[in-house]
């Protein structure tokens, strides 16, 4: 007997659903033209270039025209365009290109494409090399007079909004999952000293704390207090570290976070010889100590946002010191990339006196450099650096590894060895 309400059954249990989705998938660069009176008369068409960014699986980068991109223009405009910088096939995308004011008004030159509707879509990229931009971005002359340039400075916001489409069944039905607020939980367990178990004596100011905790964290706590302690002693006196550094310490250790303290994040290039007295390189040897390698990579993190020509050197001994391997690399080659400006520094001297053995570690990463080169890599050539005094607009120097008979490495060591100006030898040429 045919039964209505059983066949019902069956054709709900068979339907199914999906759903397209398409949306922008954004990331924004910030990109810094310091010494724009320098790079005026590079040329109409020739460009400066930002360090490429990644969005929505593709490298772009955003390009500073000074004398214009077009001729017709005469120089009168600058251009700015964003490029496709990585291989891709009709790449679709959306635009933000913010030419910030530094007067602090916040009147800022904006052309967005997001949130407004475009007749024809977003636009497509067809290739690697393809631009979106403007060419006639702002008059020169105008630009020069406003407070869009200051300190001989301009800053340029840029926001690419990739479009992808993609069959999405999961979002038909979803329950949101909060992030993890353990850290809160142990935050407040730190703050409450509600079963805490041993208190640390710092520079006059107490801590109370939890061995376990403590102990679950870092193994350096683990042997002091399962191993190396008497198991009723819950008084440890540490003379090594400030007060706040062990505050900043104990607040990663219960939270997983670096605390909000204006002065972990301040700049310390004014006072480079000194830079292992600022708070984020003090909070870097505890976690040295302490063996807590997330928060020297944090720390590591924040000072190597301070990395100049100036203090470079500083903080390649620094992070020597202290075994922080990443920030170590990076000072290595950005030293390696300027080698000739960071030889001319009092950082260069300092290190010559105080870390020599650095000097050979550095001398490695030039050699890697100078392969990297010769391998159509993106590090310019340091034999270049040396025989253009250091210029790095836009030239291609290629050098063979022996010239003239001469081993150049060797020759390079006794420029290292005597911090010596270029301008005092020819590159190439024994001393």
């Amino acid at each position: 007997m045919y039964n209505p309400a059983a066949a019902s059954r069956s054709v709900l249990a068979s339907r199914t659903s999906s759903r397209s989705v398409t949306e922008t998938v954004n990331g924004s660069h910030k990109f810094v033209i310091k010494g724009y009176s320098l790079a005026k008369g590079i040329g109409v068409g020739k460009h400066i270039a930002s360090e490429t960014f990644t969005v929505g699986g593709y490298q772009w980068a955003i390009y500073f025209y000074p004398d214009g991109k077009n001729p017709e223009d005469n120089s009168a405009y600058v251009s700015v365009f964003i490029a496709l910088a990585s291989e891709g096939t009709d790449v679709r995308a959306l635009f933000e290109l913010t030419l910030l004011d530094q007067s602090g008004n916040g009147k800022h030159k904006v052309h967005s494409h997001f949130d407004r509707s475009l007749e024809s879509g977003p636009y497509t990229l067809k290739y690697r090399g393809s631009m979106w931009g403007y060419k006639r971005f702002f008059k020169r002359a105008q630009l020069e007079a406003s407070t869009f340039l200051k300190d001989d400075c301009l800053k340029i916001n840029c926001t690419v909004g990739v479009v992808v489409s993609s069959i999405d069944c999961s979002k038909l039905n979803t329950i949101q999952v909060p992030e993890s607020d353990i850290g809160s939980h142990f935050g407040m367990l730190l703050e409450n000293e509600e079963g805490s178990d041993v208190t640390f004596s710092v520079g006059g100011e107490r801590f109370h704390a939890h061995k376990l905790v403590l102990a679950a964290r870092s193994t350096a706590f683990e042997t002091e207090f399962f191993n190396g302690m008497e198991e009723d002693e819950q008084d440890i006196v540490v003379t090594d570290m400030e007060p706040k550094v062990f505050k900043a310490l104990l607040h990663f250790i219960y939270r997983d976070t670096l605390i909000d303290d204006e002065e972990l994040f301040v700049s310390r290039s004014s006072f480079l010889p000194s830079v292992s007295e600022s708070f984020a390189a003090k909070l870097l040897a505890a976690a040295e100590k302490y063996g807590l390698p997330r928060l020297k990579l944090m720390c590591e993190s924040v000072i190597c946002k301070d990395i100049s020509i100036e203090s470079v050197a500083y903080i390649l001994a620094l992070a020597d010191r202290y075994c922080a391997t990443e920030l170590k690399s990076v000072c290595l080659q950005f030293s390696a990339e300027n080698l000739v400006a960071v030889m001319q520094s009092d950082g260069f001297e300092y290190l010559k006196e105080n870390c020599p053995l650095l000097q050979s570690e550095l001398l490695k990463t030039v050699a890697g450099c100078e392969e990297e080169f010769s391998g159509e890599g993106k590090c310019r050539s340091v034999w270049a650096q040396f025989s253009d005094g250091g210029d790095t607009n836009d030239r291609s120097v290629r050098q063979q590894t022996w010239e003239n008979g001469v081993d150049r490495s060797q020759s390079l060591w006794v420029h290292l060895s005597d911090g010596v100006n270029n301008n005092d030898r020819s590159p190439g040429q024994e001393p």
